[in-house]
């Protein structure tokens, strides 16, 4: 079994990418570049942006930016150019309009590279003619993350109403600051499936798909509920995804309300309860209704998937943790769920747990996905002297998303 300290973070240890960010950092300015966007100088970022014409991104969004004389003008410009980059980013997985460059369509990395490229663009942007405070400035800023990470574009056909809609969460790459070659097939898979149909022996199904960062502060400001409230009562099916353990899937059963600490992309750390609205009424675990053992029995694509029952608890009465294989004993303490204790397991946790208090449970099929860690080519593996991509790179990264795309399809087909 992989090293339990979260399903993002097990990944990073499964392929030695977790032992040396702190274990938290001193905040930011408004006006100062984060860590995430100080990476943003270094030879791999800019090469995948320059090999996908995403380069350019940031300077137009500095471009517009010089002009504007309002306020409202800046949030009406940050929100349209948001949403453009999302489209953009959509268009060019999926095939459409031009390539920018050399780089294979499939990747996520564009998007998030020339997103923080143009948060740092409004990071520090000293606007002409008109005064704007910090909280405007951050309003901006956050009017970007939601557009360009597809939060408010999630649209279903009307007048198609044999058609099961589908909604799905992908992640921002991480751990970077071992390897900032990285990407994350969930977000990639993000992007291949928004918008597109597929067959089910149900009929057709829509898929939406909306991505996340891996902050913890942001979940902890409600991120996750303010993009999923409005979405889950009109979905039939929902499955939140990120990377996971090396060759193989994971279907989650159980969701823990426990923060392990992992550096997140921002290099700070949380050791705490999962913190949520109402804690007074919130449970220790939540569960998935996804149809598990469907999903397991399918022929879904080249990697075996498993219904992963295992958690961490502190048992009623007791002090320490205990590892259980068939999920939390009554009354127990939350300490990892199946998917660990990092951001990937609190997403779970979030979008179950609101699709419980939504009073959704007994008729909403919904869950957690984890993929195989996305590796690099033998040869290709060091960070100092590697790609940023390769061939089997690729190949890997495009069998994860179709096989994310037949897991759906099973899903769907099982889900009445």
């Amino acid at each position: 079994m992989f090293p339990r300290i979260g399903a993002l973070g097990a990944a990073a240890l499964l392929v030695g990418l977790g032992a040396s960010a702190p274990a938290s950092a001193a905040p930011t300015s408004a006006s100062t570049a984060t860590a995430e966007e100080q990476r943003l100088d270094r030879a791999a970022p800019q090469e995948i942006l320059r090999r996908s014409g995403f380069d350019r991104r940031a300077p137009e969004l500095a471009r517009a930016l010089a002009k504007t004389r309002s306020y409202a003008q800046a949030r009406r410009l940050v929100a349209s150019q948001g949403g453009d980059l999302w489209r953009r980013a959509v268009d060019r997985v999926q095939g459409r309009g031009p390539s920018g460059g050399d780089l294979s369509r499939d990747d996520d990395r564009p998007l998030y590279w020339a997103r923080l490229g143009m948060t740092r663009e409004l990071r520090q942007w000293e606007p002409s003619g008109f005064r704007l405070s910090e909280k405007q400035r951050a309003r901006l800023i956050g009017a970007l993350e939601t557009s360009s990470r597809g939060q408010d574009a999630v649209t279903y056909p009307r007048g198609h109403k044999h058609t099961k809609r589908i909604l799905v969460t992908g992640f921002d790459p991480f751990t970077l600051d071992r390897d900032v070659r990285i990407s994350n097939p969930s977000g990639a898979a993000a992007l291949a499936l928004d918008g597109t149909t597929i067959r089910t022996a149900e009929g057709p199904a829509r898929i939406e798909a909306v991505t996340f960062p891996v902050r913890w502060q942001d979940f902890a400001d409600g991120a996750v509920e303010r993009a999923l409230r409005p979405q889950l009562p009109r979905v039939d099916l929902f499955t939140t995804i990120s990377q996971g353990r090396v060759g193989k899937f994971d279907i989650e059963r159980t969701n823990g309300a426990w923060r392990g600490g992992f550096p997140d992309n921002e290099n700070l750390s949380r050791t705490e309860t999962v913190p949520v609205s109402d804690p007074a009424s919130q449970p220790q675990w939540t569960s998935t209704t996804l149809p598990y053992k469907e999903i397991v029995a399918a022929d879904t694509g080249r990697f075996p998937v498993y219904d992963n029952t295992s958690v961490t608890e502190i048992p009623a009465g007791g002090t320490g943790p205990v590892v259980r294989p068939d999920g939390p004993t009554e009354g127990s303490t939350a300490r990892e769920g199946g998917g660990g204790n990092y951001l990937s397991n609190e997403i779970a946790y979030r979008a179950t747990l609101l699709r419980d208090r939504l009073g959704l449970h007994d008729r909403l099929p919904g869950g957690h996905v984890h993929t195989p860690v996305l590796q690099f080519g033998a040869g290709n593996t060091d960070p100092a002297t590697g790609a940023v991509t390769d061939p089997e790179f690729v190949r890997n990264r495009l069998d994860i998303v179709a096989q994310v795309r037949g897991i759906l399809g099973a899903a769907a087909s099982s889900s009445s």
